[in-house]
């Protein structure tokens, strides 16, 4: 995982998770084991969400792309993604 990517993920279980528009831009990154399921942005690039490996009925939510949302106000565990494994449960 790329230690730059920077972004706040919100675990949402796929039941809450409702993509509203923009599906049509959405490109799928994918390494190691294909698994995961990481959804960039075709126009402009951001990281908006992701379906983990070890958790496959939720999503990761890149909080930044929420409008509306104030990213200050929500809980942050941070990872180092230098030390993720590639076949281990993270």
């Amino acid at each position: 995982m790329c230690v730059k990517k920077n972004a706040v993920m919100y675990k949402v279980h796929e039941s809450a998770f409702r993509l509203l528009k923009g599906e049509d831009k959405l490109a799928l990154y994918q390494w190691n084991t294909r698994v995961a399921q990481h959804y960039f942005c075709s126009a402009c690039g951001i990281y908006t969400f992701h379906r983990k490996r070890a958790a496959p009925n939720h999503y990761g939510v890149n909080v930044h792309c929420l409008d509306g949302v104030d990213v200050s106000a929500v809980p942050v565990r941070l990872v180092d993604g230098k030390t993720m494994t590639l076949a281990g449960g993270l």
